[in-house]
């Protein structure tokens, strides 16, 4: 009975031993995964955002927004990848943005530029994670195990795939094409394959919440890729152009404090200066304006703009666009608005 009963204690005895083992390996890669997070952030890892977080402050609409944001919620609906396309300083971020907000899922950001290759947008491996794991099954015998794992960090197109995320690419041609390839995959096929990862969990079945709106500028900009033809193929191409001179003014006021006749001759201005300069002059340009205004015209009588005033702001606010290239260029352009406005 005796001998039973110290058979019984042997084997609870290995029980409890086992479990404190077991304990101990789960408290080591719960460690090693608050690394690897950690790691996330230190490496630039695109993290997920709340869509109440992402809305621009602030973001004007009327009529003219609202039916266009409805055109990219629907295609996004319609499980559309949308290509937002139009001039710079239209607005096509903000309006991405709001649109991926109005979906109600986790927003992930990404903007494009020439350092982004593929591993920029699927994850790469960041080195290697080490943890030991002591085995003490003997009293006063100690036996030490140092594992070495690869530590992978997801990039913002895997995060966006895997978590059912609306994923806003920001000047998506100014990539390398050869960066999307991977996402013809997730488009066609509904899985994203992850070169260098190695496994079983190398692809990743795309949620079916996710999608992806990407912005870019028309493509005779500077700095602007041609994408694939494949890869055009998959999206729908949604052209943003400049808003109608009311919604122009509605975004200046809520960028800006100034009287709304002072408003008004701004917008006016770079309407007017829209169609005769060689130039972009984007709604951006009608901000900037303002609140140069603001500050350099604040003696003048409410409402009143100085026409040299307005000159000397707008050949400010528009030189960089021909800086460098002539030095007659700045006196050109100054030229050319005087006479516009």
């Amino acid at each position: 009975m005796a001998d039973d009963t110290s058979r019984k204690r042997k084997v609870r005895g290995r029980k409890i031993r086992a479990d404190r083992s077991q304990k101990e390996g789960r408290r080591a890669k719960k460690e090693l995964a608050r690394k690897v997070s950690a790691a996330r952030e230190t490496n630039g890892d695109s993290p997920l955002a709340d869509p109440e977080d992402v809305v621009p402050e602030p973001f004007v609409e009327t009529d003219a927004v609202d039916e266009l944001r409805g055109r990219i919620t629907g295609w996004l609906e319609a499980d559309q990848p949308v290509h937002l396309i139009g001039p710079t300083g239209c607005g096509k971020t903000a309006l991405a943005l709001s649109a991926a907000a109005d979906r109600g899922r986790p927003v992930v950001w990404l903007n494009g530029d020439e350092s982004v290759d593929t591993a920029a947008l699927v994850g790469d491996h960041a080195g290697g994670e080490r943890y030991k794991e002591d085995d003490r099954f003997v009293s006063g015998v100690s036996k030490q195990t140092e594992i070495v794992r690869e530590r992978w960090v997801d990039n913002p197109l895997s995060v966006a795939v895997r978590e059912g995320a609306t994923l806003v690419y920001n000047e998506f041609s100014r990539s390398d094409p050869t960066a999307h390839n991977v996402l013809l995959s997730v488009f066609e096929e509904g899985v994203l394959e992850r070169p260098g990862k190695r496994g079983e969990d190398r692809s990743i079945d795309v949620h079916p919440e996710f999608r992806a709106i990407v912005t870019s500028n028309d493509v005779e900009y500077a700095g602007v890729h041609r994408q694939q033809d494949a890869l055009l193929d998959r999206f729908i191409g949604v052209h943003v152009g400049y808003y109608d001179a009311e919604t122009e003014r509605e975004i200046v006021r809520a960028h800006v404090d100034l009287p709304d006749e002072t408003v008004e001759t701004v917008v006016d201005a770079t309407r007017a200066l829209r169609d005769d300069l060689g130039v972009v002059v984007g709604t951006r340009a009608a901000i900037t304006a303002s609140k140069g205004l603001a500050v350099f015209d604040g003696e003048a009588p409410a409402g009143e703009v100085d026409d040299d005033l307005l000159v000397d702001v707008f050949t400010d606010v528009l030189a960089p666009k021909v800086a460098g290239e002539d030095a007659g260029d700045v006196d050109e352009l100054r030229a050319t608005i005087a006479e516009t406005l």
